[in-house]
Parts: structure tokens; sequence; C-alpha cells
């Protein structure tokens, strides 16, 4: 019996040294950062723009078209990489459809392009 606790005392170890490692990552901020704050560090920050009170206020909407972009070539990305990974076996039939929907997104990316979606001033 004490043989097959013995078997667990490297397992105890590493649990106890990753929480002691956890626990000074979490302390370490709060004991060496530099405290200072001033006024523009404490506001409000939403979006590119300050809080304000009237949900009625104009506002400049190429922070969401931004975000709306990132979105798209994000999932773009998050496509790539389960077919990079299956690529052999798909074959040629896989390989022209990711082509295809690489072109069609491509095609996309010069209409924003060329309509002034990606100039920021």
């Amino acid at each position: 019996m004490t043989e097959l606790l013995g078997s667990y005392i490297p397992i105890a170890i590493f649990i106890g040294i990753a929480l002691v490692i956890g626990i000074a990552l979490l302390v370490a901020p709060f004991a060496v950062a530099y405290k200072a704050p001033d006024s523009e560090k404490l506001s409000a920050y939403e979006c590119g723009f300050n809080a304000f009170d009237d949900a009625r206020m104009k506002f400049d909407i190429r922070f969401y078209l931004v975000s709306i972009l990132f979105i798209i070539f994000d999932l773009e990305v998050a496509f790539l990489f389960p077919w990079a990974v299956s690529f052999a076996k798909m074959g040629w039939f896989g390989f022209w459809s990711m082509m295809v929907f690489l072109g069609v997104l491509t095609i996309g990316f010069i209409y924003e392009w060329k309509k002034g979606a990606l100039e920021w001033e």
C-alpha cells in the first residue's frame, strides 16, 4: 500500500509547485506594480471614445466596421488551420475548395479597400 501511495508523490510535488507558481504570479503584480494612476488612466474608455450620458449622441461607426472586418478575417484563419491539418486526406478537391474560399475573401478585401473601409482618416 505504501508503494502505491509513493507512486503519487511526484504528482503531489508537481501540483504543489504549480500552486506556488500560480499564487506567486497572482500576488506579484500587486507587490511590484507602480501605483501612481492619473486621471487619464482612470477615465472610462469604450470603443475609442469617452463615455457619454446621452444614448442619442453621434459617434464614429469606423470602430464597429474595423471590428467586423477583424472578425471576418479572423474566421478565415480559423478555417485555414483545420484545412492545413487535414490537407493530405482531402486531395485536390479540398485544395480547390479552399482556393475558392480564399478567392472570395480576397475579392471582398479588394472591394473594402477600394470603397475606403480601411482608411482611418
